[in-house]
């Protein structure tokens, strides 16, 4: 059996003016028949079960809890829960309140009367919850309004999973559609930045090596591939668009920070150099 471990991190900021406010976030591995409660909170915690097993109890009615279950307490119901004797459960949790949260939680498909979810396979579930822990752990300026983004990721990885009646992983047909899709949309908005493949296959909650096989096999591109070719098509668009803006400028705008590899690259794409290109965009319009 593993150690027990308890590990809680808070909201530093102050900001509580928004639809939707994160508390705190934090990770359990409980000892057997670790129990809280009865009792009530005034705000709703999700809990979302990794491994082991246990019992949730709220409106006199007792729901045995397994891996990959999530279980949602509700403002001012009183609650219990306990860990299993035998294989007592290590779960990660978040406590959030404000006027969004009623309908959040609604849409992720939780009611007083269905306060859990169906088990699935989770990872995904379990990395929003992570990231949640990291943004407040590290407390930079944005924190409150990261966490928030993250649990909106979380609600909408269970909506859909309530909607499908299957989990968050990737399930052949059209579901392999739907991940190429996140890769797109993700690279899509954060081709500026310094992509890894690792930090997004986390974001998205997969296995890397598995998101890049299925990438390339819907595509016939890598990601990073993707991603190069994303870069020199938006600098052409600006290299056409923005006659001000200089070649380094350009290719800082678009993710590339060594203009010498830019303009490499944008030859091995459109068989120019961004300077010939701009030339000829500057005749055509003379």
């Amino acid at each position: 059996m593993s150690n027990t471990t308890y590990t809680v991190v808070s909201n530093s900021s102050a900001f509580e003016r928004g639809s939707l406010h994160v508390l705190f976030a934090g990770e359990s591995q409980t000892r057997p028949l670790h129990r809280l409660g009865p009792r009530v909170y005034d705000f709703y915690l999700l809990h979302h079960v990794i491994s082991g097993k246990g019992t949730y109890t709220s409106l006199q009615q007792s729901f045995p809890i397994q891996p990959g279950q999530s279980f949602l307490i509700q403002p001012s119901q009183l609650v219990s829960y306990e860990a299993d004797e035998l294989e007592p459960w290590h779960y990660r949790w978040v406590a959030f309140t404000g006027p969004e949260a009623p309908a959040l939680v609604k849409a992720a498909g939780f009611s007083e009367q269905q306060p859990l979810t169906g088990p699935h396979q989770s990872r995904r579930t379990a990395v929003l919850l992570q990231q949640i822990q990291r943004v407040f752990r590290d407390q930079g300026q944005a924190a409150h309004l990261q966490a928030g983004g993250y649990l909106m990721l979380l609600m909408g990885a269970l909506a859909e999973a309530a909607e499908t009646g299957t989990p968050d992983i990737v399930r052949p047909g059209n579901d392999g559609e739907q991940l190429v899709q996140q890769v797109i949309r993700y690279l899509s908005s954060q081709y500026t930045e310094a992509v890894s493949i690792e930090a997004m296959a986390e974001t998205l909650g997969y296995n890397r090596a598995y998101l890049s096989r299925l990438f390339k096999q819907r595509t016939g591109l890598s990601p990073m591939t993707f991603l190069l070719k994303l870069r020199v098509d938006k600098a052409r668009l600006l290299l056409r668009e923005r006659l001000e803006l200089t070649i380094e400028q350009i290719a800082s705008s678009v993710g590339f920070y060594d203009p010498l590899y830019f303009s490499k690259q944008f030859r091995r794409f459109f068989g120019q150099s961004p300077t010939s290109y701009r030339e000829a965009i500057r005749h055509a319009k003379s």
